[in-house]
């Protein structure tokens, strides 16, 4: 499991949760002002994982209002770039520059060397504001601070493109954070930090600005991407992942030549993965199996069938009862 720390409000005595998470948010990330219009019903959660240099962090809250003020970015800055996404709720920053307002999908770009005043709120059909997060030193960014700060409070989609790679990432990560060991909390953070870039770079039109291995990490996992959107395609193949992201097929061989196998068998590996988990749910027992071979882009059963017990040494027909019948 990586390093993980978690706050429930669930755990204090409802008269002293908001002053306790205030006394929490200024000791786990940098002095701030909290303020909200709901002290009796105030609930909270917040889990942060640590990938080395980097932070990810995810919340859950009713309605509130941080403010980090000159004053306090001089009393203490630890100096990073917050890269938020919001996943339910409206979000208002007003700064110096303007105010804008943020919705569902939208990334936001804060700089905790700068004063900001945030208003995150429900909107009209959910009472409670969801959010993830990640924390990157600023030196750690491999782009010129002047650029970067054009992209402060700017609005970026984490809906399309490297934006959404992001999200993904992010996502799965605070959703699976148990699966890993505490040793992938680094290359993690790796992954993380070559993302940012890559999104930052694009904003900015300087992709050529990024070390030769951040922009190949980040088109492999752009790739891959790519690749899981489309496994039911009995056409993916390499020729069309490569000529999708408009590069030669041999630079895609080099993109993943730091990968245990080849496009081709990845994309093999993908569909069979998506298949074996088809046939291990009780809920699809009576689903033809060739039609979750074709599914996942195996529109001929019998070179399911073969692929099948190459990988998992056993004919689908086979797995699927075991493993059924072990659920039963």
């Amino acid at each position: 499991m990586l390093d993980e720390m978690e706050f429930r409000s669930d755990d204090v005595a409802p008269a002293d949760r908001f002053d306790f998470w205030r006394e929490q948010v200024a000791g786990s990330f940098m002095p701030m002002e909290v303020l909200t219009d709901h002290l009796t019903d105030f609930a909270v959660s917040q889990r942060i994982l640590e990938l080395g240099a980097v932070r990810l962090r995810t919340t859950e809250h009713t309605p509130m209002t941080v403010r980090r003020t000159a004053q306090l970015v001089r009393r203490s800055d630890p100096e990073y770039y917050h890269l938020s996404l919001a996943t339910s709720g409206i979000t208002k920053v007003i700064h110096p520059g303007g105010d804008a307002s943020y919705g569902v999908g939208d990334l936001i770009l804060m700089d905790t060397s700068r004063p900001h005043h945030v208003e995150m709120g429900s909107g009209e059909s959910q009472d409670q504001v969801r959010g993830t997060g990640v924390f990157v030193p600023r030196g750690l960014l491999p782009l010129p601070a002047k650029g970067v700060e054009k992209l402060v409070n700017r609005r970026m989609s984490g809906r399309e493109g490297v934006g959404a790679l992001l999200a993904q990432f992010l996502t799965q990560v605070c959703r699976d954070s148990g699966s890993y060991q505490p040793s992938d909390g680094l290359r993690l953070g790796t992954v993380a930090l070559d993302l940012v870039s890559a999104l930052l770079a694009h904003a900015l039109d300087a992709e050529d600005a990024l070390a030769p291995e951040t922009r190949r990490r980040a088109l492999l996992l752009r790739v891959q991407g790519f690749i899981q959107q489309r496994l039911s395609e009995p056409d993916l193949t390499p020729s069309t992942v490569a000529a999708a992201h408009h590069i030669s097929l041999s630079y895609l061989y080099r993109v993943f030549e730091d990968e245990e196998v080849t496009v081709a068998a990845w994309i093999r590996r993908q569909r069979l993965e998506r298949a074996r988990h088809d046939l291990a749910d009780t809920a699809l027992r009576h689903t033809p199996i060739h039609t979750i071979a074709a599914r996942w882009g195996f529109p001929r059963a019998a070179d399911f069938t073969r692929a099948f017990r190459t990988a998992y040494g056993m004919p689908p027909t086979n797995y699927r009862s075991e493993t059924c019948q072990a659920d039963e």
